[in-house]
C-alpha cells in the first residue's frame, strides 16, 4: 500500500534533517524532542504519580498515569521507544496519557537507563526489575496484580518482548503489546532493504542504535527475541507499520507466536511509518490503535 497523505506530509517536513547516525549521542537525544511538534495536546488524566523504583544499578524514574474510575486498576508496564539510546518520559507524555484514558488501565512508565553509557543488558534488567516491582507493590499503587501486562514501541517493543520472555514461569503477565518492535539484528530482511532510506527511520539509524545497545556483547535471545523459543508466553498484540525497516521483525515474531500456540493478533497499519506512536497530532494511526487495544484488552 502507498504511503498515506498524512505520512507523506510528515516525511516532507522531516526531509533534510541529518540522520541520527551522523550525530553525536547528545545531539541525537536533543533531536528527538522534534517529535513534540507532531503531537496533539496532552489529555487530562485522573492523576499522575511520580516515583522512583529500584533497579539493579540505579533508582529509575517512573510515572503512573491513572484513568478515571475506581481501582484497583489493570495496568500496563510501558517501555518507551528510544533505540535504547534516546527519548524519555517527557517526550512520551502525550502518548501515555492517551493510552491510560483509552484503555482504562493504569500506565506504569519507566525511564530505563540508556546505551551507550548503559548497554545491554542494563535497559532490559531495569525494565524487568520495574515490572517485578509493580507486581510486588501493586496494592500500594492501586493496581490489580492479576491484570498486569507489558507494552512498548520500537526499542521499547524489544524490551517488552524480552521482559515477557524473562517473565515466563516467574511473573504471570496478562498480555504483551509490541508496537513496531525491533526484534533481531538482521538487516537483510525485505523491510530493511525496501525501506533503507526515505521513511523517517532508516536502516543506517537502526544499525547505529543496535551498535550502541549491544556494544561488544554477542547477540543473545534476550537482546534479539526473534531468536528465542516463544512457547508459553503471554497473549500478544503486535502492531506494525507498512513503511518501516523493522516491519518484518514484528510480522515474523507474530508468526512465531502463532506457531507456538500463543494467542496473537497481528495488526498492520499499511500506509504509515515507524514513529506513529509519537505523532498523534499528524498521523491518525495511534488513535486507531488505542481504540483497538481498548477492545482487545477488554477481552483479557
Amino acid at each position: 500500500m502507498a504511503l498515506t497523505e498524512q505520512a507523506r506530509a510528515v516525511l516532507d517536513k522531516l526531509a533534510g534533517a541529518p540522520p541520527l547516525e551522523e550525530l553525536t549521542v547528545s545531539e541525537a537525544r536533543r533531536a528527538q524532542w522534534g517529535f513534540v511538534a507532531f503531537q496533539g495536546p496532552p489529555e487530562p488524566v485522573a492523576r499522575v504519580a511520580h516515583l522512583f523504583v529500584p533497579g539493579p544499578t540505579a533508582d529509575l524514574p517512573a510515572r503512573i498515569y491513572y484513568p478515571e474510575g475506581d481501582g484497583p486498576f489493570p495496568a500496563i508496564v510501558f517501555l518507551h521507544g528510544s533505540g535504547w539510546v534516546t527519548c524519555n518520559l517527557d517526550i512520551y507524555d502525550v502518548a501515555l496519557r492517551a493510552l491510560a484514558n483509552a484503555t482504562g488501565h493504569a500506565v506504569f512508565a519507566v525511564n530505563y537507563q540508556k546505551a551507550p553509557e548503559h548497554p545491554f543488558p542494563v535497559p532490559l534488567d531495569d525494565s524487568y526489575a520495574a515490572t517485578e516491582w509493580l507486581f510486588e507493590h501493586a496494592a500500594s499503587v492501586d493496581v490489580d496484580p492479576a491484570r498486569i501486562g507489558v507494552m512498548g514501541d520500537s526499542a521499547g517493543g524489544n524490551l517488552a518482548a524480552a521482559v515477557a520472555l524473562k517473565a515466563r514461569g516467574a511473573l504471570d503477565l496478562a498480555f504483551q503489546v509490541l508496537v513496531v518492535p525491533a526484534l533481531d539484528v538482521d538487516f537483510t530482511t525485505r523491510s530493511y532493504v525496501d525501506h533503507a532510506t526515505g521513511f523517517g527511520l532508516s536502516t543506517g539509524t537502526m544499525r547505529w542504535f543496535w551498535s550502541h545497545y549491544l556494544g561488544s556483547t554477542p547477540v543473545s535471545e534476550l537482546a534479539a527475541p526473534l531468536r528465542a523459543s516463544v512457547a508459553g508466553l503471554a497473549p500478544a498484540f503486535v502492531a506494525i507499520a507498512g513503511h518501516d525497516p523493522v516491519r518484518d521483525d514484528g510480522e515474523r515474531y507474530a508468526a512465531r507466536l502463532a506457531e507456538a500456540g500463543v494467542p496473537v493478533r497481528l495488526r498492520e497499519f499499511e500506509g504509515t511509518i515507524h514513529p506513529f506512536v509519537l505523532m498523534d497530532g499528524a498521523l491518525d494511526e495511534y488513535r486507531v490503535l488505542l481504540g483497538e487495544l481498548r477492545t482487545w484488552l477488554g477481552a483479557r
